[in-house]
């Protein structure tokens, strides 16, 4: 059997989050559903904070409650960065919050305004919150911002990624999720990080999350590979940045991981011309926004074949 590996659409969090233009609930949930039908199995749909901070997710709880209801394949997810948006997040269902702190301190203080420590504390909460409440099965990602690096503090220790990722795991994360923020990682550095968290917190599932700031966002992906890493959070067209990260730029492009993923034999699960034809729908919603991608540019090759189940 084919090994499998998963690629989770981030391009109406981290994508829109830096956008111009304020994309309709309508244009977010045929960009869900459009996802969805191309066979990504978990969409980070949205971000529970204040609508003053990021006027992109001021319809956050309109936009779930739709996608809720007008699907019921794949997982719809969220970011949560406290337990205020944790709490929001359960009450209206959603089957995955993905909450996120940061390695650096002097980033933490500029994303959520608290330590490093007091970000871990608020993550115990909310699994205590999760587990207290009746009949709310939902799944936790913890996030490890900065993991490479930080445009604020420069070098980020990873003995120090490393031991917060087991403080995250032993509090009850379903998920570790090791993020490259700033587009600081290099293949060497992620196969060394990425293999001694896997360890860390084995069997825990871990996920990488790559910029592609310095043009090193796929090869990242291939070092995490050799590293046991199989779940990706991408982009569809290389949208995103973080607003409290200076110099920050998009994300990994979804179609290029899927591409890259699938010609190394990998199984995504994942219909690549459908993911073409949504990243260009994407693209007339938001006029003058780079977007990057060589397989949108280029096309898929002729040499490549999708697996016979998938292209029959």
């Amino acid at each position: 059997m084919t090994e499998r590996a998963y690629v989770r659409e981030v391009g109406l969090r981290d994508g829109l989050q830096m956008v111009k233009t304020v994309l309709s609930s309508d244009r977010k949930l045929e960009w869900c559903c459009g996802a969805l039908d191309a066979g990504i199995s978990e969409i980070e749909l949205t971000s529970f904070v204040p609508a003053k901070i990021v006027p992109q997710f001021a319809d956050s709880d309109e936009v779930f409650r739709r996608a809720n209801e007008t699907r019921t394949n794949g997982t719809l997810s969220a970011l949560v960065p406290n337990l205020r948006g944790a709490q929001r997040g359960m009450e209206l269902g959603v089957g995955k919050l993905n909450y996120v702190l940061s390695a650096s301190e002097e980033h933490n203080m500029a994303n959520v305004r608290r330590s490093t420590d007091e970000s871990i504390a608020d993550f115990g909460r909310i699994v205590q919150l999760r587990d207290a409440a009746t009949g709310v099965g939902v799944r936790l990602g913890a996030g490890i911002a900065t993991s490479f690096g930080c445009t604020i503090s420069g070098a980020v220790s990873e003995q120090r990624v490393v031991a917060i990722a087991e403080r995250l795991a032993a509090l009850g994360a379903d998920e570790i999720i090791v993020a490259d923020t700033v587009g600081y990682g290099d293949p060497a550095q992620v196969k060394r990080l990425m293999s001694a968290v896997v360890r860390a917190v084995a069997p825990l599932p871990v996920a990488a999350h790559f910029h592609d700031t310095r043009g090193l966002g796929l090869a990242n992906v291939a070092a995490a590979l050799d590293a046991g890493v199989r779940a990706f959070d991408a982009s569809l067209g290389g949208l995103g940045g973080c607003p409290f990260a200076p110099g920050a730029t998009g994300n990994i492009d979804t179609e290029d991981t899927v591409f890259m993923l699938e010609a190394m034999g990998f199984d995504t699960g994942i219909d690549i011309e459908r993911l073409i034809a949504l990243r260009a729908k994407v693209e007339r919603w938001l006029p003058g926004e780079k977007m990057g991608g060589a397989i949108a540019r280029a096309g898929v090759p002729k040499t490549f074949r999708m697996p016979v189940e998938k292209a029959a």
